[in-house]
Formats: C-alpha cells, structure tokens, sequence
C-alpha cells in the first residue's frame, strides 16, 4: 500500500497462512509503522511499509494499535474486524465471570437432552450432562475431568449441540496418535449417522465433517488447518491438551494458539491441567481466552498459588472427579525384590562410573545417568544395546562405554548366563498366575529392548506387543482383546499411556519400571481402571522395584509431586493426577528436584 485514496494510513488483514496478521501503511507513516511493529513480540518487518505479527500476539496487545497517530486512518478486513469484537466479548465474559460470585449459568444438566438434536443417541451420565450444560454455558470452556472420565462424549455433546443450533458445521481435533480410536468409535457411537470423521495424514478429505490430527503433524499443517478453519463455522477441540502446555514458548503450544482464535467455539480437555504450578493453567486457558482474556487469566494465577488460582478460575472449567466415576476401588502396590549378588556388585560400580562421568550441573547429563539406572536395576545387560530407531526420542541413550578388557563389561555381558533378572522373573510368575486363572495382564516398561526380552520370555501367553516401531497398533489391541489365548499385552506409557480403553478385557498390571513422570504412570494406569467398569470389579496394578536402587528415588518422588498436585483445583482426589511432559526436554523427565534426589542416590552409592 504505498498510497490510499480512501483515507487509510493503517491497514490490517490476515496472512495467507491466517495465523498471521499484515499491517501495512503509507509512506509518509513508514516510521510509525517501524514503532508499532516494535510494540509486538512477534513482530517482523516485511518490507519498507509491511510489517507481520502474530495473531495471538496481536490480540494480547490490542491497545498499541491505539497508539497509532491517525485513528480515522485504521481499517481492519472484515473478518479480522469480526474475531477481534468477538475477542473482545470473550474477555468482557471471562472478566464477568471471574468477578462474580455465583457462577452464572444458562443451561441446567436437564436441559441437556432437549439441546443435542435428534442425531444424538449417545447415553449420558449424570455428571457428564451437569459438565455439558456449564460447558454450554460458556462461549468457551475447559474439561478437566480425571482421566477415564468420558471426555471424549462430553465434548462431542457439546459439539453436537452447537450444530444443532446452527452455529457450527464441523469440527476440528487435535489429540495424540493413540487416541485416534477413542475419537473414531465415539463418533460413531454417539450419532444415529455416524459423523463422517478424517485423520489428516497426507491428503485431506473435503467432504469430512470431523477432522483429526496428532500433535506431531500440526505445525506443518498449519495452512491447510486455517483455511479449513475458516471455510465454515467451526470449533477446535484439544485432547490431552497438557501437551501444549507451554503455550507459545513450545512447538505444539505456538501452532495450537495460532489456530484457536480462527475457531468459532474452543474446547481443550485434560485431567492434568496444571501439574508445574499455576503457569500452567495460564499457558491452557490462555489457548481457551486469548488475547485480552488470556491476561485476565493471567493476573489470577500471578501470584503462583495453585489453590488461590484454581478457586478463582472455577468459573472457567468443568471437572469431575474420580469419586464421582463410582468406579471400584484400586490401589498400585509397590513390590520390592532384591538384586542376586552379581547383579548388586555390577549395579555398585555401576553407580560409581556413572558418578564421575556425569556432569552434575547438567540436567540432560543426570537425565541420561538416571535411565542408565533405570535400565540396570532391570538387569545392567541392557546397557550394552544402542538404542533402536524405534525407541521414543526422549529415551535414545548411546551404548554405555565401557572397555571391553575391563572386568565390569565381561560381568555385564555374561550376566543373562548366571543369574535371572528379579524383574522379569516376579513379572513372570505374576503373569503365569494371572493366566492360571483366566486373567489378562498389561506389561509396562519403558525400554524397548526390555520389551522386546519380555515378549521372547513370556512367548507361551502370545503377547501382544505395542511400541514406537509397531507397525498395526490396531491389529495388536484386537488380538489382546478378541484372543482368548493372547494373555498379555507389553507396551510403553509414552506409546500407548493415554486414549486406549482396555477395561472391557484387562483388570491387572504390572510395571517394570517408572521414570520420573508421574503423569506418563498415572495416565497408564487408567488404561484399565475407567468409566463403564463393571461394579464389583477388582483391579490389581504391582509395581515393581529393585531395593536399594533408583527405584526407590523414583517412588519417593512421584509421592511427592503427588501431594503436591493434591493442592491443585481444590479437590483431594486430584492425587491420582500428574502430567504427561510435553516434549520433555531431558531423559527421563528429569526436573530440579528430580536430579538432586538423584545426585544423594549416586553419592551414597
């Protein structure tokens, strides 16, 4: 725009990918242009009178365009006109709630039904109609619902209930890989005629009405999302939506806010919404309120009081608890065993060697030296395998170094030979009781090459198996859960933890071994401890650990990131909830805290 007749100095309208916003100017306002593109974050110039910025960071901070010296010269696009005044109602609702007393509620958990359409035919329970109607309530919401709680429904429900008053037409999801299933068989389940649904992988089907994407493909797939975003009415869905919970600062965070203001309505879902403290709350309702509702957000969580904020911001999200499931009990039992003498000896050098390589100030150091630990309180053979190319990102460690002529790799590689690892042989004698007696068992460990051991001993259950490098996780799940003689499922929480629902055929797990995530354990455990359990249904989860070894770190520390997280959403049952670390940045998903438990560990040793 290097001269307007009409009047304009300012101009704005979105990019071609619509995540981004284009100011332009004239000439003569060519300096305050380089001014105003110098009050956003993101703002990057294009060319002597072009300037692009962020749409989210444009919404967060409206008011510098106030700052512009010719208001009457200010012209915005149609559409961007429109989302910034709906931006602007949105914050005005959050404001409102936030401030009131009682929580205001259009719709009553009875009114639910008669909202839904004829198409619905999906059973509802009672406190799944009660989050749907506060839900309804809002322009925009949140679900933090425990895991197995029936989100999925939930939040088709509330779908379902926009169509059918005309204010969407489809519906795009974001959610892991593993919880494509979960999404396919809702959708057709929940409808009289099934809603035609489309996981985007290479091409995209211009006829579905519900579309799917992993968080992995977002970023790539940005423009095709925004457009289809745009070419009807929409709303957005985010599953296991801690995967974006460092908002703009993280990968998926940045795409996901990029993409939420181009949706008429937002929804995330998660039963682990803020498991670092109150931040974490701000970065996921922050996708859910942008702009100015993200800094009232913001301003109740500064304090960092992660019960202050939680009580301030009920207004803002649905939750039910695991109590309200009325699901049988179930508590995970640690069983220690011991290490045989070889083992012990090897694991005390060990511990020595790894003391002295490891660089104490470095967190991705510790977090390398806490899997080695991890993999040899197992059995340390493991240790002399290189990772496959199918092991998950976070877990990749190069082969242990160790001289071949020193006496510690002879005792390591002949270890198998002389004594039986304690793990394998109590998962052993778990499962073959189990199976004397009918029942199916889901084998937790973290290791591939511990996986793959497991299913050559286990050989005579035909196990299932589910890791990175699988190439039909369908295919598997429908042999564990149609094969009377598939007696055991092996897998990974980072590959199968979340989205899967096993507590149709399964009622017992066993874990190998735990990291340093509490969310990755306790998202697995609800793989067969969920809504639609069978009353009266006894389910029996062992954990195993090695005494004397970095298993006990672990356990003392998921106890207390347990007890912390009891403080979050004012709810004691909240125990039972950690995260799922989005894109952890070291092995193990190691934090502060984490390491220096770990450094005692190796100076006792």
């Amino acid at each position: 725009m290097t001269s307007s007749t009409d009047g304009t100095t300012l101009h704005l309208d979105f990019d071609e990918t619509r995540t981004r916003v284009v100011l332009r100017t004239v000439a003569r306002y060519r300096a305050e242009l380089v001014q105003l593109a110098g009050r956003f974050r993101t703002g990057t110039q294009l060319g002597p009178l072009a300037v692009a910025v962020d749409l989210e960071d444009l919404l967060a901070g409206l008011v510098a365009i106030s700052s512009w010296p010719d208001h009457s010269g200010v012209q915005w696009s149609s559409e961007l006109a429109e989302l910034v005044r709906g931006n602007l109602e949105d914050a005005a609702a959050v404001k409102s709630r936030l401030g009131s007393a009682e929580e205001p509620s259009t719709f009553a958990a009875e009114d639910v039904p008669f909202l839904l359409g004829d198409d619905w035919t999906g059973e509802l329970r009672e406190f799944q109609r009660r989050d749907i109607a506060k839900l309804l309530s809002l322009q925009h919401g949140a679900n933090f619902s425990v895991p197995g709680a029936g989100k999925t429904r939930v939040a088709l429900a509330i779908y379902a209930a926009q169509k059918t008053a005309g204010k969407v037409k489809r519906l795009l999801v974001v959610c892991p890989k593993s919880a494509y299933e979960s999404w396919q068989f809702e959708t057709g389940e929940c409808f009289r005629t099934p809603l035609r649904t489309h996981i985007l992988e290479r091409s995209l089907d211009g006829w579905a009405e519900v579309l799917i994407i992993n968080y992995e493909r977002l970023e790539r797939s940005l423009g095709t999302l925004a457009t289809w975003l745009k070419a009807a009415p929409s709303m957005i869905i985010l599953d296991e939506a801690h995967r974006m919970k460092l908002g703009a600062r993280g990968t998926y965070g940045a795409a996901c806010m990029a993409l939420g203001p181009l949706a008429r309505r937002r929804l995330i879902l998660t039963g682990t919404p803020a498991p670092n403290g109150a931040k974490d709350l701000e970065s996921l309702l922050g996708f859910v309120w942008p702009g100015h509702g993200h800094r009232t957000v913001a301003s109740a969580v500064a304090g960092g009081d992660l019960a202050y904020a939680s009580t301030v911001l009920r207004p803002l999200f649905s939750r039910t608890t695991k109590q309200e499931l009325g699901l049988p009990p179930m508590e995970p039992k640690i069983r220690y065993v011991d290490m045989p003498p070889l083992h012990g000896e090897i694991y005390a050098s060990l511990v020595g060697k790894l003391a002295g390589a490891t660089d104490r100030d470095d967190l991705s150091s510790l977090g390398k030296t806490a899997l080695r630990l991890l993999m040899a309180a197992i059995s340390p053979a493991l240790l002399l395998e290189g990772a496959t190319r199918h092991e998950p990102l976070a877990y990749q460690l190069p082969p242990l170094e160790i001289p071949k002529g020193d006496s510690l790799y002879s005792l390591m590689q002949n270890l198998p030979s002389y004594e039986f690892s304690p793990k394998f042989a109590e998962t052993a004698a778990i499962i073959a009781e189990n199976a004397s007696m009918g029942r199916k068992t889901l084998v937790w460990t973290t290791f591939v090459r511990s996986l793959l051991t497991l299913q050559k001993l286990l050989g005579a259950y035909q196990p299932a198996v589910i890791y990175g490098g699988t190439a039909d996780r369908y295919e598997e799940l429908q042999k564990f859960r149609e094969n009377p003689d598939c007696l055991v499922l092996i897998s990974n929480p980072a590959t199968l933890g979340e989205g899967i629902s096993l507590h149709q055929v399964c009622h017992d797990a066993v874990y190998v071994d735990r990291d340093f995530m509490a969310g990755r354990f306790l998202q697995s455990l609800d793989r067969i401890h969920r809504l639609g359990l069978a009353a009266g249904t006894e389910t029996r989860v062992t954990v195993l650990a090695v005494s004397n070894t970095i298993d006990e770190v672990v356990a003392m520390r998921l106890d207390q990131k347990l007890e912390f997280m009891a403080k979050v959403l004012d709810d004691p049952s909240v125990q039972q909830l950690s995260d799922l670390e989005e894109e952890p940045s070291v092995a193990s998903g190691l934090d502060t805290s984490d390491a220096q438990a770990l450094l005692k560990h190796l100076r006792r040793g």
